[in-house]
């Protein structure tokens, strides 16, 4: 099995490898190994952490990398940081990988040679980390935790109304003055110094909040949403699970599982209808025999 792998890399584009610390340098696929014995490689070489820096053999899985970067410090309520709810390390990590790839590519159509490149898990939670670390290294600016509210643009949050919620983005002052007069029907909250800005607004939520709450309260979502799309105001809804397989905007494509079963999912961005004709997803060992056969010695 060894043999063959190796007489797999040795006509292959690209090696993909997620094992742990050390392993493929003991399949005999080191850097040094790649270099002098398949020069026109990419290698991949998926981590938790950057080998070069001291948590090189630590353990990483999703939650552990995002609790470690700070991605659970700003997200949650005040009282309780959180995880993303989804995958968010591993995911991340993968379309680093998918980027890095492509350019590697490109890179060898010009210069004929491969390369060896490390994806660490950590990066890419730390590079998402960008915009908090740069407020708190050079603006003297911790990031907080608001939940569902934005920590640094306001209004931006979710509006109870009497049947549901709607979430409310205002990013420019003149979308802040159609909010009072059209949706909230207070001009003289336009007019309110302690709101004049979004920097004093963000100062200022908790008492803004309480002039804006109530408006909301008195109205039902669909009345909500006709002030908001009459006064241009950028909105959406907070959907749950129940609400996704049903949404207008998703777009699904047919995939079928190895017992003949098909399942619809979400439809890759960036693809088109029919951009496969259903692919599928193979059973174990499903390939084995053709691949032994395909780089028999």
């Amino acid at each position: 099995d060894l043999a063959l792998l190796h007489r797999m890399v040795a006509r292959a584009d690209v090696l993909v490898q997620n094992l742990a610390p050390g392993a493929i340098d003991r399949l005999g696929l080191s850097a040094d190994v790649i270099a002098e014995k398949f020069p026109r490689l990419i290698a991949i070489n998926i981590v938790g952490y950057g080998q070069d820096t001291p948590y090189a053999a630590m353990r990483a899985y999703d939650m552990l990398v995002q609790a470690e970067s700070g991605i659970c410090a700003v997200t949650g309520t005040p009282d309780t940081p959180s995880k993303v709810g989804v995958s968010a390390a591993d995911i991340a990590t993968g379309m680093n990988a998918h980027a890095a790839i492509l350019e590697a590519l490109l890179a060898r159509e010009k210069t004929g040679r491969g390369r060896i490149v490390e994806i660490a898990m950590f990066d890419a939670m730390a590079d998402w980390m960008a915009v908090p670390l740069l407020h708190y290294e050079y603006a003297g600016r911790e990031t907080q935790r608001y939940g569902l509210a934005h920590a640094s643009i306001y209004p931006y949050r979710p509006y109870a109304c009497r049947d549901g919620s709607v979430v409310v983005s205002i990013q420019q002052n003149n979308e802040w003055k159609r909010f009072c007069s059209v949706v909230l029907q207070r001009q003289d909250l336009f007019a309110d110094e302690r709101f004049a800005t979004n920097a004093w607004r963000v100062a200022n939520r908790t008492a803004l909040d309480a002039e804006i709450e109530p408006i909301f309260a008195a109205i039902d979502c669909e009345e909500a949403i006709n002030r908001l799309n009459e006064a241009q105001i950028a909105w959406g809804r907070v959907s749950a699970m129940r609400d996704l397989p049903h949404h207008k905007a998703l777009r699904r494509t047919e995939v079928a599982l190895p017992d003949g079963r098909r399942i619809a999912v979400p439809m890759p961005a960036g693809r088109s209808e029919g951009f496969a004709t259903v692919p599928s997803v193979p059973a174990l060992g499903a390939d084995t025999d053709r691949i032994r056969s395909e780089f028999a010695a």
